[in-house]
């Protein structure tokens, strides 16, 4: 599986299920290793910290790290992509799910995708050391299992205005513009952290067109204009 950070998950975890951040002694610890294997990346671009250094930089012993992470550091980095990708979908779930209409929910969810990413720290490093490992993971079949993890996880959340097929259409056309913004940054008009520039974006395009081929079902109200609604929660 692909990560939101992009990096292409070790098999040795392939098949594990994310893993939900909790306040016990071990998930502390775990976040405590996790965070610093973060930080290194930040630094250097590639995880290349030893174990040792890894646990001395968590404040954990070796053994520890060990215990945790037994698999040693392909475990460690996927647990990075899991845990990433948990606190992503997170804040997407907040935003998204204080929205009052079509439109805002996906301003909401661009607009936070766009600045978790565009803020992540490691992923930048990443990108700028080795920008071919960042691409290869938006190409071709890893592309389209990013866009289903995406999509799956949106488009309940947009499921409240939209019919199910018209909400999978909608999460994928809005993952497509974060990532192919992201990729371009400075190249057009559009500025992908800023709800104005993306509400505009989304009133004008995004909504006819999810809309155009199935009109909304009865009793799902037509979107409403996300700016208004943004400029209302903020004056509120």
């Amino acid at each position: 599986m692909v990560g939101v950070i992009g990096i292409e998950r070790p098999a040795v975890a392939a098949s594990r299920p994310l893993r939900r951040l909790g306040t016990s002694d071990r998930s502390s610890q775990r976040i405590r290793i996790i965070d610093a294997a973060l930080a290194s990346m930040a630094r250097t671009g590639r995880f290349r910290t030893s174990l040792d250094d890894l646990a001395a930089s968590a404040g954990v012993s070796r053994a520890t790290v060990y215990r945790l992470f037994p698999g040693g550091r392909e475990e460690v980095l996927a647990a990075i992509v899991d845990t990433e990708v948990a606190r992503l979908f997170s804040e997407l779930a907040v935003a998204m799910g204080e929205a009052a209409d079509l439109e805002a929910a996906l301003v909401a969810g661009i607009v936070t995708a766009a600045r978790r990413l565009r803020g992540h720290a490691a992923l930048a490093a990443v990108a700028a050391t080795e920008p071919g490992l960042v691409l290869s993971q938006l190409c071709f079949g890893r592309f389209d299992r990013v866009l289903a993890v995406a999509s799956e996880f949106a488009a309940p959340f947009l499921a409240r205005w939209l019919e199910p097929d018209q909400a999978a259409r909608a999460a994928e056309w809005a993952t497509r513009i974060v990532v192919s913004y992201l990729l371009t940054p400075g190249r057009g008009l559009l500025e992908v952290t800023d709800p104005d520039d993306v509400a505009a974006l989304v009133g004008r395009y995004v909504v006819p067109g999810v809309l155009a081929l199935h009109p909304p079902g009865p009793g799902r109200a037509g979107p409403q204009r996300a700016r208004q609604s943004h400029k209302e929660a903020t004056e509120s």
